[in-house]
């Protein structure tokens, strides 16, 4: 397993690590599809619901999972604040610092609620469904001035 890890970070592009070369090559992609945030304790909903989240979380509350809005909606829970999902494209090291203050700050001064996902390759930013054409502007004005 390690073995494999180490391979892949070697095939890997260039890890960045500082904040400037982080947001520099952030280059922001809008993904196709609406998601919507739930938690789920039931044993049976979670199975249900698993192999078609891209996202979960175990909290003390239950699981959480970041669905399609239509899996949501099909399993009859409420979809009523559904997200677009904005990958930052960049390689960015895990103990890289403020690629994520600079992207919420941004996005805050905008007026612009996020949720942001860290995964081992990219850095994921959730926005509500209709704000998701201004996160995009504002993430590309952003990106544009640590050029």
């Amino acid at each position: 397993m390690l073995w494999q890890i180490l391979v892949e970070e070697r095939n890997m592009p260039e890890v960045v690590r500082t904040a400037r070369d982080m947001i520099a090559g952030m280059t922001p992609k809008l993904t196709q599809g609406a998601f919507g945030f739930i938690t789920a304790a039931d044993p049976a909903l979670i199975e249900e619901l698993s192999p078609q989240a891209i996202s979960t979380f175990r909290e003390e509350e239950g699981i959480s999972l970041i669905v399609p809005v239509e899996v949501a909606e099909a399993a009859g829970l409420d979809a009523a604040h559904s997200m677009r999902c904005i990958t930052l494209n960049v390689y960015s090291s895990l103990e890289g610092v403020g690629l994520t203050a600079a992207v919420s700050t941004a996005l805050g001064e905008a007026g612009i609620p996020c949720n942001m996902v860290a995964a081992y390759h990219h850095d994921h930013v959730f926005v509500p469904t209709d704000k998701a054409a201004k996160a995009m502007d504002v993430l590309a004005r952003l990106q544009s001035r640590a050029n």
